[in-house]
């Protein structure tokens, strides 16, 4: 029988961290399924489901807590292996624009008002090639709900993104 946990990390980013993890989840007989790791603000973070045969759930857990410098939080979950495609129709929306408090939050809002649930979202600031000025870029990978009004949906969203001043284009790819 085998338990499947979910574990977010944190810590000061150093080489080897992926490997100290990965050379954990082995001695505890366990399989690294998924990952998302990222650098972000001079941290590693990221989050790892793990499938590890329930005996040793508990030990792998504590030894993933043990490696220096790095916080790990570990939640159980289903059986990740099984995972079908969530109903609904897939929505990317790629949004770009002068940098400002609140886009996220807006488009997250309107996103929630219209019953559509974010699976990823990816953003970054970098500097506009010819000004210089802070640009906003994020990705969004979102699932429309079942029977969902896609052309009003659209319209709502475009609205925010004429009130935040940024640019959305809508497709329904999921590339990673």
């Amino acid at each position: 029988m085998f338990t499947h946990l979910v574990m977010t990390i944190i810590g000061d980013d150093r080489p080897g961290l992926v490997d100290q993890l990965a050379e954990i989840i082995v001695d505890h007989e366990g399989n690294w399924l998924e990952s998302q790791l990222a650098h972000l603000a001079n941290k590693f973070t990221g989050i790892v489901t793990v499938q590890v045969p329930t005996e040793n759930a508990d030990a792998l857990q504590s030894a993933a807590k043990s490696i220096n410098g790095l916080r790990v939080h570990v939640e159980e979950a289903a059986d990740s292996t099984a995972s079908a495609t969530p109903p609904g129709k897939p929505l990317v929306l790629d949004i770009i624009g002068q940098d400002r408090l609140g886009i996220v939050r807006k488009i997250a809002h309107c996103l929630a008002e219209c019953g559509v649930n974010v699976e990823k979202l990816h953003s970054a600031c970098e500097s506009a090639p010819m000004s210089g000025e802070q640009l906003f870029r994020a990705n969004i990978q979102a699932r429309l709900p079942d029977g969902a009004d896609e052309a009003a949906i659209h319209r709502e969203i475009e609205k925010i993104a004429s009130d935040l001043m940024v640019d959305i284009s809508f497709s329904e790819s999921e590339a990673e």
